[in-house]
């Protein structure tokens, strides 16, 4: 026998099936109440016992599918490429069959820090057709020195939910080798079903590694090269059209064995199987093509961002370059995800996110303990037109003064750790049908025992000008103006920072000074997000502890990308789906993520004298004398974090101090960053959701 990611040279199939890994069988269910077209069945051919369940089709495609979008409003993504870190030349280090240790409990959230995101890491480019990762040249790792993540151990978590296909043979998670290549479709439908793959809070995954793999089974297409085109949407769209078209063309063997096809054919193939009242479902993701998939999740305009658990070709952290070396990388993310998330990783980090959601909600109706949301939150009708979004990100500059630049050699940018991910786990959201209140009834809502309830509250803002701000400080809320009041809706946690004392970052207004004429309050409210940003902030620390940089920076994908989808009830067409749709909890974690943002700085002036000369979103930017540190020291998530630190040079001084409007001190504030512009990338700041 041959040790672990080496093939066995013939297509034979071993004599018995896989073994499924110890997980509840509920688990891969997306709902207790109508299940899914999921893989249920233990086998195609072999019907469950009494207990198994009918299953309800096309939920996974719908919700995968309602992911894809075209890209629209421009990204913060950074101009600069970085590449693939070399993988080793052969077949690493075969794999202990040792697991990673459970996590430690995951560092406390301070009640009086904010935590952000990170910002989509810029994607970029040379991963199109034939070419399944990125350049590697200059990416600081060579084959005697792969990354820190490429050596830890596979686990054997993913094992009986996924299986892993490369020209030379196919393979577990964990790295035992089964077969030859699979060199046909007849052959991938064999595999298929021996296999005997069940869920994990997503279909069960066959992935296929590698061109040579997608050659083997005709899988073949040439778009062209990005060096050819001057839009890489149309080189990605016409790549995906072809990729389609192919594939239609080659699974007919598939379809006359009775699988189905569960919408258009992509970089993943949705199959289903219906045997009587059964549905078992497979995906088949085909990894050299993940790339033609265009999603806010993994790219934007002519960049290749973040394409899920398989890595940033920017970042550095993709697959290796060489097959093998590839396949066991992607073994270890599959058996890590599994691990520690309990479930497969989704098609778009977004949709991960939510297959954790449903994981947990299914636990709870099942114990009948804890928070369960079945409802969309849509916004209620407001009188009015919205103001874009309920609660914006915050972006504004200033012009540095004299005091600004005394003593000052370094240009800082703070931000706090995972702001976003601490926000959800820590405030209370409303859930239920909300009642609409007006009047004093509405003003007498907003007075309670624990303070006003979850809900939407139409105020009047004051002028900023009438009353005693900091002037060095963006005002208070983003829909506030200087010289003139302004009537405007805003979330419970707004209503909160809006009366806290100016010392904390708010204007120290009684609930009379704001005017409440209208409400829509909501009849429950709980932390229903508490135990899910337990899961991944013990699942970050992890990663962070064992310097696995590739699944820190997944996870942070994750939860940004669901709390950023939730705004969209497109995202979310599946009937059991739809509890996802959520924007006054995306709204209320941008706004407590700003608040408490604002207290810091308020804090931070305080302590330092030091005022802040830009921020966007959750990152602060400062001009500091040498040695001055403004950062917190505790590693806790909400703290301020140092997330890019650069010298001033005599001409960039020179930029500041000579900067006559808010325009230029934006250009200094870029040609000082312009070498730095990835540094914050593993600190995590939010970004724009």
């Amino acid at each position: 026998m041959s040790s672990p990611w080496e093939q066995i040279p013939l297509f034979a199939l071993p004599e018995t099936t896989l073994t499924t890994s110890p997980s509840s069988a509920d688990d891969v269910l997306p709902d207790d109440d109508v299940l899914p077209d999921d893989d249920v069945l233990p086998d195609d051919d072999v019907l469950p016992d009494d207990d198994a369940v009918a299953v309800d089709a096309d939920v996974f495609f719908e919700a995968d599918h309602a992911d894809s979008e075209p890209a629209a409003a421009a990204h913060p993504a950074s101009p600069e490429r970085s590449d693939v870190a070399e993988a080793e030349a052969g077949a690493p280090t075969p794999p202990t069959p040792e697991t990673d240790s459970d996590a430690a409990a995951s560092a406390a959230v301070d009640d009086d820090e904010v935590d952000d995101d990170a910002a989509s890491s810029a994607a970029a480019g040379n991963h199109t057709a034939g070419n399944d990762t990125a350049d590697n040249e200059e990416a600081g790792n060579d084959a005697a020195d792969p990354p820190v993540w490429e050596t830890l151990p596979a686990g054997e978590e993913a094992d009986g939910h996924a299986l892993i296909v490369t020209a030379d043979g196919t393979y577990t998670p964990s790295g035992r080798e089964l077969t030859g290549p699979v060199d046909s479709v007849e052959k991938l439908d064999k595999l298929i079903r021996w296999a005997s793959l069940t869920p994990l809070g997503a279909p069960a995954q066959i992935w296929v590694v590698g061109q040579a793999a997608c050659e083997l089974l005709g899988w073949i297409i040439d778009p062209g090269s990005e060096d050819d085109v001057d839009d890489m949407e149309a080189l990605r769209n016409r790549a995906a059209q072809e990729l389609t078209a192919v594939l239609h063309a080659t699974l007919t063997p598939m379809l006359n064995a009775g699988w189905e096809l569960r919408g258009e054919p992509g970089h993943v193939v949705h199959l289903s199987r219906s045997i009587g009242n059964f549905t078992s479902m497979v995906d088949v993701v085909i990894e050299p093509y993940v790339w033609t998939y265009w999603n806010k999740d993994f790219g934007w305009h002519n960049r290749v961002g973040d394409m899920g658990i398989l890595g940033s070709p920017t970042a550095g952290t993709y697959l290796p370059d060489d097959d093998l070396p590839a396949a066991r990388e992607l073994g270890r993310r599959l058996a890590w995800c599994a691990q520690h998330l309990g479930v497969l990783p989704g098609p778009t980090p977004a949709r991960t996110g939510a297959a954790l959601v449903d994981k947990i909600k299914r636990e709870r109706t099942r114990s009948g303990k804890g928070i369960v949301v079945t409802t969309p939150g849509s916004v209620p009708p407001l009188d009015g037109p919205p103001r874009g979004d309920l609660e914006p990100a915050v972006g504004w500059t200033r012009v540095p003064d004299a005091q600004d630049l005394d003593n000052v050699h370094r240009l800082v940018s703070i931000d706090q750790r995972a702001a976003y991910l601490a926000s959800a786990g820590m405030l209370e959201f409303g859930y239920g049908q909300p009642t609409h209140l007006t009047g004093d009834t509405a003003a007498a809502a907003a007075v309670g025992e624990k303070g006003a309830p979850f809900g939407l509250w139409r105020i009047t803002l004051p002028p900023g000008q009438t009353l005693s701000l900091p002037d060095k400080l963006p005002l208070p809320h983003p829909h506030m103006l200087a010289d003139q009041p302004v009537q405007t809706w805003v979330t419970t946690v707004s209503l909160d920072g809006l009366c806290s004392p100016v010392a904390d970052g708010g204007i120290g207004a009684d609930l009379d000074d704001l005017d409440i004429t209208e409400a829509w309050v909501y009849p429950q409210q709980g932390r229903a997000l508490d135990k899910w940003a337990k899961i991944l902030r013990e699942a970050r620390k992890t990663a962070v502890d064992t310097d696995d940089d590739a699944t820190k920076r997944f996870l942070g994908t994750c939860y940004k990308g669901y709390i950023g989808r939730m705004v969209n009830p497109d995202m979310w067409t599946a009937k059991q789906m739809q509890h996802h749709h959520q924007p006054l909890w995306r709204a209320s974690i941008i706004a407590h993520c700003r608040w408490r943002g604002r207290r810091v700085a308020m804090r931070i002036a305080r302590e330092h004298n030091r005022w802040p000369v830009r921020t966007v979103t959750d990152s602060w930017v400062y001009l500091l004398a040498d040695g001055e540190d403004i950062a917190d020291p505790s590693e806790a998530l909400g703290k301020m974090s140092v997330e890019k630190d650069v010298v001033l040079t005599d001409t960039l001084l020179y930029a500041f101090t000579s900067a006559q409007d808010v325009h230029e001190v934006n250009l200094a504030i870029k040609a000082a960053f312009a070498d730095n512009e990835d540094a914050g990338a593993d600190d995590e700041g939010e970004g724009v959701l």
